[in-house]
């Protein structure tokens, strides 16, 4: 079994996190952390039965995954307590799976050099849904044919979710870019805003929508829509899961979802 750890342990994806490694026949959980309930068992927190992995504070993060023998730590938080988190998990030696957005360039580069500098895998994504990579391929096969259309990238969240636009509009505009090389990105239009050679990425935020995104590409006489939607948590949840089954046996560096599907 691989022993596994869940940051944000209390909140929604780390419950349902939680849920899934109890469920697996690969993975155990044997570490948990978060800021609330704090030495609650995270079973009873997640599902309502009690698993003996009590709640951990971040403080002692370095402690607990040591001594729990912690393989991989899955961290579905915020910015702020990733770029926290990472640099403990790898000087313990431990594989990450990163699914957090919002990073600035330093932070990123605080999470990357961490991870280098301790010689462990790790996996970083804005989205671990398979259908959203999917997505991503798509809008490359598109974007060879169509790189002279206007592109537009529309997203739609929960009025909780933190910061805008969501990692996977960038991830989907950067998806495009690869392939087109020269777009600006514009994060929204006010005021005179002439349309010049650009990504628009527009964020709507709203109700409890777990997840939109559109690609739009418009031409002279007409347009193609490429989209996906996630309709639960569990598509990013499942992904998660399988990333930490296959960051295990990784040799150490820096991954992704295209590298985890063989794109």
């Amino acid at each position: 079994m691989i022993k596994v750890g869940v940051t944000g342990a209390s909140g929604r994806m780390g419950g349902m996190l939680i849920s899934n490694i109890i469920d697996s026949d690969k993975l155990e959980l044997t570490s948990a952390f978060d800021i609330s309930n704090i030495g609650m068992d995270a079973g009873e927190i997640a599902t309502g039965k009690k698993l003996d992995v009590p709640i951990s504070s971040a403080e002692d993060m370095e402690n607990v995954l040591n001594d729990s023998g912690t393989q991989v730590l899955i961290d579905f938080t915020i910015a702020n307590a990733t770029v926290e988190n990472a640099p403990i998990a790898a000087k313990s030696g431990v594989k990450m799976v990163i699914g957090t957005t919002g990073f600035s360039d330093e932070q990123r580069t605080i999470i990357d050099s961490a991870i280098r500098e301790n010689n462990v895998a790790a996996i970083i994504s804005p989205n671990y849904a398979v259908g959203v990579n999917v997505f991503f391929k798509l809008l490359q096969e598109a974007a060879q044919y169509l790189h002279d259309y206007d592109i537009e990238i529309f997203e739609a969240h929960h009025n909780q979710k933190k910061d805008a636009p969501s990692g996977t509009a960038k991830g989907a505009a950067e998806a495009i870019n690869k392939v087109i090389k020269e777009k600006e990105f514009v994060y929204g239009r006010e005021g005179y805003a002439p349309r010049g050679n650009e990504i628009g990425i527009h964020a709507i935020r709203g109700g409890d929508i777990v997840g939109d995104h559109t690609a739009l590409f418009a031409g002279t006489g007409e347009r193609i829509e490429i989209k996906h939607q996630a309709h639960s948590r569990q598509a990013f949840v499942s992904g998660a899961i399988k990333a930490a089954e296959w960051i295990h046996s990784k040799e150490p560096g820096i991954y992704d979802m295209n590298d985890m599907l063989g794109f």
